[in-house]
């Protein structure tokens, strides 16, 4: 398979979202040309070529539709997105462009890289708002030592030393009174975190954003 440039792998992403809104519809060239903000003729030499790759089926003087294979391929990129979107904003806390952040950054992840996000994420279906990730056929392999995650994904009867707290100043303090803090040992039991013997009573997000490495 030829390897795609960034606007390449843009405009499948993109079509693959006009995809998941009207699975049976036609891209229209002039609704391509709008959301890539380039000329309708610009966006017609672009179907062309990505039909040489047999991405998409071009319909002249119509759009496009994506083939299985540039359908397989959209939703790898869209979902590789998405992590990313997810580790910047829920789990580092980045206030700045997070959308067009993780659209870029998706263009450089590889298989074993995705694989290694959707593990620290805790293996999400949702984005934080609520956008379903596009589903692959996942080969879970036992959690080894060492592997570094959120608390709230530590498996049953594993406990793990926390080593990063992306976390406001108040939140801290609720922190810190449940003995939540760098080095503190977190546990799960019967499928109940703990933190120095008492319950953690954590909100989703949160959790998500302390990160401790499985002993």
């Amino acid at each position: 398979m030829d390897i795609l440039s960034d606007i390449e792998e843009d405009y499948l992403r993109h079509i693959f979202d006009f995809h998941c809104q009207s699975p049976d519809a036609i891209v229209k060239t002039t609704q391509l040309a709008e959301i890539m903000d380039v000329s309708p003729a610009s966006t017609t030499e672009m179907i062309q070529r990505l039909s040489g790759m047999d991405m998409v089926t071009h319909i002249p003087y119509k759009g496009c539709r994506l083939t299985p294979i540039g359908f397989q391929l959209a939703a790898k990129l869209r979902r590789r997105e998405y992590l990313v979107e997810i580790l910047l904003s829920e789990v580092i806390g980045y206030d700045g462009d997070v959308a067009y952040a993780s659209s870029q950054i998706a263009h450089v992840i590889d298989h074993d890289l995705e694989a290694t996000l959707d593990r620290l994420l805790g293996y999400p279906e949702k984005t934080g708002k609520g956008i379903k990730i596009p589903s692959i056929e996942r080969i879970l392999k036992p959690i080894s030592k060492g592997v570094l995650l959120p608390i709230s994904a530590i498996p049953k009867d594993s406990e793990a030393e926390i080593e990063l707290i992306v976390a406001s100043q108040v939140e801290r303090v609720t922190l810190n009174e449940s003995g939540i803090k760098i080095g503190a040992i977190v546990s799960n039991t019967g499928g109940e975190l703990y933190c120095n013997s008492s319950t953690l009573t954590l909100s989703s997000e949160l959790s998500k954003r302390i990160l401790g490495r499985l002993t």
